[in-house]
């Protein structure tokens, strides 16, 4: 892990937040299976109470970013993304770790999560406590029209 990397929560849509979450959208998922959300996509959940976006940067280059969504006393991990050339260095499990305890101070008592059956980052959940729920096949429909099954998994948060 490098020990630079910075932080940087946002509650509101922020432009510099915005770009380096879609620069690293851009890298960080298969086009393959379709699940880059647009600009559009991520400005409009940014829009809604509750929701906040985790920026790590080193310097001003974004490694990674995890998007988190609200209701009541529960919160879902919408997205977690670290483009390829940054992985396996500690930083998803750092956002994951910072998006957990963000969570847990904002009087959270669970958090859930859907992933693609075949994504690696899967491993990285079970390992934090997640634990799985169900599965709904042929959920995700890839860009080549193949379908995927998604995992369902949730935490409960300790306050």
């Amino acid at each position: 892990m490098t020990p630079d990397i910075r932080l940087s929560i946002y509650d509101e849509s922020e432009r510099r937040a915005l770009t380096d979450a879609m620069e690293v959208m851009q890298e960080a998922f298969d086009p393959a299976f379709g699940e880059a959300w647009t600009l559009a996509q991520l400005a409009g959940i940014m829009m809604l109470p509750g929701t906040w976006l985790t920026i790590a940067r080193l310097d001003a280059l974004p490694l990674g970013f995890a998007l988190v969504r609200s209701v009541l006393d529960e919160c879902e991990l919408l997205l977690l993304a670290v483009p390829p050339r940054w992985q396996r260095r500690g930083i998803g499990k750092m956002l994951l770790d910072h998006s957990l305890a963000t969570a847990r101070r904002r009087g959270m008592l669970s958090m859930n999560l859907e992933a693609r059956a075949s994504n690696n980052a899967i491993g990285l959940y079970e390992r934090a406590g997640f634990e799985f729920v169900h599965r709904r096949p042929g959920y995700y429909r890839g860009c080549d029209g193949q379908l995927h099954d998604a995992l369902s998994f949730r935490i409960e948060i300790m306050n």
